[in-house]
């Protein structure tokens, strides 16, 4: 029997390469790699998984002013063994010196003495001017084994994406099964830059973090836009995540550490998340120029991670537009207030003590804890009992959570006048109905739309079913 032309090496990965390249990514092949400063990736030997001599090119560039000590110690940080490290805490802290800078101290010829100082890795404002390699088939020795990932997406000289590919005959979930799992044993010191791992086999292609499990990973269906039909291919999927100012934003905006009860855990948007956020970022924008407040309704249906969608909303709004922003997170229970505040803990966006003091307890309390320009403060709704300004200040965004229940009659109009020149935001995970359409008086239009059939359909909530065998229906969980 003739094997089928669709292979791994000669289709999906060929395809996957030319589309990279397309992409404005430099692509190479390390299938017969030489070694040493004039080799194909300059590097050492093979286990090495920074491109070393590109990450100290990127240094240079992005800090000309720096004297090459300091280059050198920066890059020293960046490339120091961290195998004592559990490899998600390795990343994590990796993490945090590519979006923070390296710290450092150097001379200070203005003033005499040293000073402290912040090395960039990374040009975060523009990823047109960072270099962005593709390696296929690159060979990295393991403890054991020796590993050879299909495709490994340099950024800067730093190993950001791994993607493994599969005949289009062969189940997507073989790369995690055979190749992820494999490779996070044998050479975690790959994961420690890793920003996220693709799967594909041509048309199944999902993306996933270094700590998802399989059910974690998810289809990414649109590229800039809700109103796309939505499509489940490779070229989807790696223009949706790999484009140059998309991959940025994903990895800038879009990536949080969790900790749980299991341990830390690595958390990257999802699609609908991506897009959704992004939306609201615009109408809030517009809704401070046009000075109207309404920033509009944010439909995510329930489980699809609505909570980590407030997350980086914010955490975004602090990263890229200028301001000296607080956050005012209004939900309509008490459990609903304690849940969103630990997932804000959780991921570190506020520390044990705010979690814990920045609870509003009357239009007093929440006046007392703007005066003190606290980031984030949670409250309810039913603290808004009279209509009194509270706070003129416009650098307030007030998200509130399940907003068609409480928050569009009078409690809302008296949220308003406490914070005048705030602007509104509504998440919800249930659409609109018949009697509620002042939501969008106090609030303004849908920003986003993530119903429960999309959700049910990319496998971020699990279905319902009516079940009538005993005579009783009675829904269940699929």
């Amino acid at each position: 029997m003739t094997a089928h032309p669709y292979t791994e090496s000669s289709l999906v990965e060929a395809a996957a390469i030319q589309l990279l390249d397309s992409m404005d990514w430099q692509t190479v092949s390390a299938a017969h790699e030489t070694f040493g400063l004039l080799g194909t990736l300059r590097r050492e030997h093979k286990g090495e998984v920074l491109l070393t001599s590109r990450l100290r090119d990127a240094l240079r560039r992005l800090n000309p002013d720096v004297p090459e000590s300091a280059i050198q110690a920066a890059l020293d940080e960046l490339t120091r063994d961290r195998s004592a490290m559990d490899p998600v805490a390795a990343n994590l802290e990796t993490y945090q010196l590519l979006k923070d800078g390296i710290p450092l101290s150097v001379p200070d010829p203005l003033h005499g003495g040293q000073k402290t100082v912040r090395l960039r890795a990374v040009d975060w404002h523009h990823p047109e001017q960072n270099d962005f390699l593709l390696v296929s088939q690159l060979t990295i020795v393991g403890q054991t084994y020796t590993c050879r990932p299909d495709l490994v997406g340099f950024v800067n000289g730093m190993p950001w994406v791994v993607i493994e590919l599969k005949n289009i005959n062969v189940p997507a979930r073989a790369a995690y099964d055979d190749n992820f799992t494999h490779y996070k044993r044998e050479i975690p010191h790959l994961f420690w830059y890793n920003a996220f791992l693709v799967a594909s086999n041509g048309t199944d292609s999902r993306v996933g973090s270094m700590t998802a499990d399989w059910d974690r990973f998810f289809e990414w269906k649109r590229i800039e836009s809700e109103q796309e039909p939505p499509r489940v291919s490779l070229e989807v999927m790696l223009r949706g995540t790999c484009d140059k100012a998309r991959l940025f934003d994903l990895v800038e905006n879009f990536t949080l550490f969790a900790n749980r009860n299991t341990g830390l855990e690595k958390v990257i948007a999802q699609n609908h998340q991506y897009l959704g956020v992004n939306n609201a970022l615009v109408s809030m924008q517009t809704a401070r120029e046009q000075k109207h407040g309404r920033a509009g309704v944010f439909w995510q249906t329930q489980g699809s991670g609505k909570s980590y969608s407030m997350v980086f909303f914010a955490q975004k709004v602090l990263r890229k537009l200028t301001g000296n922003w607080s956050f005012v997170i209004v939900t309509d229970r008490v459990e609903l207030d304690q849940q969103i505040a630990k997932t804000f803990k959780d991921v570190g966006a506020v520390g044990e003590t705010e979690a814990e003091t920045c609870h509003a307890t009357s239009g007093a309390h929440l006046r007392q804890l703007l005066a003190g320009n606290h980031r984030y403060i949670f409250t309810l709704i039913h603290k808004f009992q009279t209509a009194e300004t509270i706070n003129g200040r416009s650098d307030i965004i007030v998200i509130t959570d399940e907003a068609h229940r409480t928050q569009y009659d009078t409690l809302a109009l008296n949220m308003r006048t406490a914070l005048p020149n705030a602007m509104f935001l509504a998440f919800t995970g249930t659409p609109l109905i018949a009697g509620e359409e002042r939501t969008k008086e106090v609030f303004g239009d849908y920003v986003s739309i993530y119903d429960f059939k999309q959700s049910v359909d990319d496998g971020a909530t699990v279905p319902l079913f009516l079940s009538s065998e005993t005579g009783h229906p009675k829904l269940f969980l699929g």
